[in-house]
């Protein structure tokens, strides 16, 4: 697992307390660690191609993975995904994701249901008409049988049609009408609800149970959440049904996500970001880190504070800088970790790109640099807590800069300083 930090100051409200439910070796809820979940887009049935993706996203910081199960193929390739991680020494949990023949799948290839580590189900899909509850019942009996827990996730986009109906139709006959997007909201949160009473009847125990209420729109997501939470001692997934891609995707999941965090809801979160063509699937996962990180609750890594640039900063050098400490510090991370240097994933540096912000900055980051910004001349000022220790040339600036941060290190985050 990705190791981290946690922070127990924050100032906003506290974590909500849920039940705590056990993903394979690791625990979701309560006082853990908010979590941090992705899913493949490779083909399930292609087993290799899947546990190479898998491995990439674990490798960046996701802590489960989940994957889509549609078909029979995809069903028996899950024990061969499970076993080929296994061997290659990965003990990451995996979550299967089912819509429409879940239950099917489950009961014919029984292998798979004990390879994977929990259930996705979508009351909206899981059946129709009298056949709901039946097949619902049957993933949860299976779910039983190997001890496996279950998500509960309920999506706007394929809402169970008798609850909505069944809302609209109170609100029709109500003398305090609600909007029909209120009602959809409501509509979404009762589902689950109802969904998770439902399983605990038919005998699931409360703390095997994860539930989810995701949409697309922010404001609505967030409210829908706030409901839920209301109601509920599950633990809570949080993220958009669909984010969207590039700087949109970003900005709405840190918005939906940032809001409900810093209320004390959430114990797992992910990014649904629609990947540009050729990019890398773990995008998703560095802006879950970037969320966590920010928001003062987990650090993984340490972070470069570094200026926009302006009118002041004549030339690239401290943008180049930036972009090769935060490059510089991912590489060394697993490095000093393994050398035992507690902490160091909370370390603040700074690059600055002129003496205006520059020199006030970097005193107060535990080490950073400021540059002049016009020229690079006549020299740039590297402080270590708050006091100037170094003055350099720009052509030697980076180097020099890294010794620093290497000497800083060890001085101040080694056992054995």
């Amino acid at each position: 697992m990705a190791t981290i930090s946690m922070k127990k100051d924050i100032d906003w409200k506290p974590r909500r307390k849920s039940l705590q439910v056990r993903v394979r070796d690791m625990y979701i809820g309560s006082d853990n660690p908010v979590a941090i979940q992705s899913m493949t887009n490779t083909d399930t049935g292609e087993v290799n191609s899947t546990v190479a993706q898998i491995i990439e996203l674990h490798k960046a910081g996701s802590e489960l993975v989940r994957f889509t199960v549609q078909n029979l193929k995809m069903a028996r390739a899950v024990v061969d995904i499970r076993k080929t991680l296994d061997d290659l020494g990965y003990n990451i949990p995996l979550i299967g994701d089912f819509h429409y023949n879940g239950h099917q799948l489950l009961r014919e290839v029984p292998s798979c249901a004990d390879a994977l580590d929990k259930y996705r189900i979508n009351p909206g899909n899981v059946g129709f008409g009298d056949k709901h509850d039946d097949n619902f019942k049957s993933i949860l009996d299976v779910a039983k049988d190997h001890d496996k827990p279950v998500r509960i996730g309920v999506n706007w986009g394929s809402l169970d049609q008798t609850v909505l109906t069944k809302m609209m139709d109170d609100n029709t006959r109500s003398a305090v009408k609600k909007s029909a997007e209120d009602i959809m909201v409501e509509a979404v949160v009762e589902s689950a609800v109802q969904s998770v009473n439902k399983a605990i009847e038919y005998g699931v125990e409360p703390n095997r149970i994860i539930v989810s209420t995701k949409i697309s729109e922010v404001s609505k997501m967030v409210k829908a959440y706030q409901m839920l939470a209301a109601r509920i001692e599950q633990p809570l997934h949080l993220g958009l049904t669909e984010a969207g891609i590039g700087s949109k995707g970003v900005a709405s999941s840190s918005a939906a996500l940032s809001l409900l965090l810093t209320q004390g809801i959430g114990d797992t979160i992910r990014v649904s970001l629609t990947p540009t063509p050729g990019s890398s699937r773990a995008e998703e996962v560095n802006v879950c880190r970037q969320i966590l990180q920010s928001l003062d609750i987990r650090h993984f890594s340490p972070l470069v504070t570094s200026c926009p640039g302006c009118g002041r900063t004549t030339s690239t050098t401290f943008q180049e800088m930036a972009q090769d400490l935060t490059g510089y510090l991912q590489e060394r991370m697993p490095e000093w970790k393994s050398a035992g240097y507690e902490g160091v994933e909370e370390m603040k540096v700074a690059v600055m790109g002129c003496v205006v912000n520059g020199p006030g900055e970097s005193r107060m980051a535990q080490i950073g640099i400021s540059l002049p910004g016009s020229g690079e001349n006549p020299s740039c000022l590297i402080y270590e807590d708050g006091k100037q220790v170094a003055a350099v040339k720009a052509d030697v600036a980076r180097a020099e800069f890294k010794k620093h941060l290497e000497s800083y290190v060890t001085a101040h985050y080694s056992k054995k300083a």
